[in-house]
This record gives C-alpha cells, structure tokens and sequence, in this order.
C-alpha cells in the first residue's frame, strides 16, 4: 500500500445520489479484483471506498460514490474531488479479493453501491475465461437504483457462465426481476451454499445479515469474502 495523488478525470451521474468517478493514476498500479482504497481526508480521516475497476485497467481507477444530502461522509468527498480536481488515495487494500485459483462456483451479492465490489470481480472472472458458473444478486430499494441493470443482462445474454439477478424491494408493475431482499432471493435458489465461494458487499448490517443466515444454511466462513466482514 502507498499513497498516490490522483487526478479527477471524470465525474459522472449513475443515478440522481450515486456518481462515478474515475481517478486518472500517475504511474500504473497492480491490484487484484475486489480490492479497496482510502481517500485521505485527513492524517486521521481516510474513507474507504471499494474499486470498480477491472485489474486491466492499470492507470485509471473507477469509484461509485452513493453521496445523497443525508450521507456528508461520501458528499464531503465528492466535494472536495469536484473542488480541488484531484485526490490523495491509499491503495490497494483489502484481503476480499478474487480467488482466480478456486475451482467452486461464485455466487456474488451485493447492495446498492456494494456492487463497485462486485462488479471488479465479474470483470476479472469473465475477463479470465473459466467456465466456472457465477451468479450476481444485486439488491437495492427501487429498480432505479440498479444503475448497471441493462448492462448486466446483456452481458448475461453473451457470456453462459453468467447468472444475474436482480432484487428490489419496491417493484414496478412492469418488473422482470426479484422482489424482496437480497439474501433471500439467494436462499430461495440456491440450496448447496457450501458447494460456492460467496462474495458479499453492502451496508454491515446487511452482510452480518448475510453471514449469520448463510453459515447457519452450510457455508464455511472461509468461503465468505467481503471486507465489512473484518468489522462485524
């Protein structure tokens, strides 16, 4: 891990409260698919923020910031991006990362921005070739939010390996999807847990969630990956 000051390249709407920015690096970066940096804020103020880039891209890194009015602690930086034009990061972090070498099935679950996380992983997987099967449940609370949605099913659609599902809470009339919550959806199909390396990110309250439910279904928790689980 080091410091890097970044250049802001982009600042982008994904939704009305969720932005994504791509950090422009000064010299190429290696990190593994799943990993983590820290904008610094301050000598004791540094905010974490899973990389939605693929490991392909070396020299840029891809953020989705969810900043709504009511969440200063994404906003202020946002800000100070939008502000100064660029950036002190920390990276890479994180020992949640992809596990190129498993041979089991990938089962990836994410909740609302939790799938820059996700979509880091499904990036390097299919970028890898296996055959290995991979499921993505993205929750969130209104099918809007799912930012990525149409991408998603057309990369489903190319790739056979791919499973993708997505869960709201709150569904149109017109829905092609799953309604409820995210670790239910993933109960509901798949019955062999401890057959799958299982990659989760969201709020914590929702990965303990998660954790608690799936390990009392048969998971191992060494085939529990997501780095909130550190702090729960």
């Amino acid at each position: 891990m080091k410091q890097w000051l970044c250049r802001i390249s982009r600042i982008e709407n994904l939704t009305p409260v969720v932005y994504r920015v791509v950090l422009e690096l000064p010299e190429p970066l290696e990190f593994e698919a799943g990993q983590y940096l820290q904008v610094v804020m301050g000598e004791r103020d540094k905010r974490p923020f899973s990389i939605a880039s693929c490991p392909s891209s070396t020299q840029q890194l891809e953020l989705h910031i969810g900043a709504a009015a009511n969440n200063p602690y994404a906003l202020e930086v946002l800000n100070k991006m939008r502000d100064e034009q660029q950036i002190t990061i920390e990276v890479p972090l994180g020992q949640a990362s992809y596990r190129a070498d498993s041979a089991r099935p990938i089962i990836l679950i994410a909740g609302g921005t939790g799938f820059s996380y996700t979509w880091s992983i499904l990036q390097a997987h299919l970028r890898s070739g296996s055959t290995r099967p991979i499921t993505l449940y993205w929750g969130a609370r209104n099918a809007e939010d799912l930012y990525y949605d149409a991408q998603l099913r057309e990369l489903a659609a190319q790739h056979e390996p791919l499973h993708y599902c997505p869960v709201v809470e709150n569904a149109p009339a017109q829905w092609h999807g799953t309604t409820g919550l995210v670790h239910h959806a993933v109960m509901a199909e798949q019955t062999d847990l401890n057959e799958a390396d299982v990659y989760v990110a969201g709020r914590f309250e929702m990965v303990r969630v998660i954790r608690d439910a799936f390990h009392g279904q048969g998971l191992p928790l060494s085939q529990l990956y997501g780095d909130a689980l550190a702090f729960i």
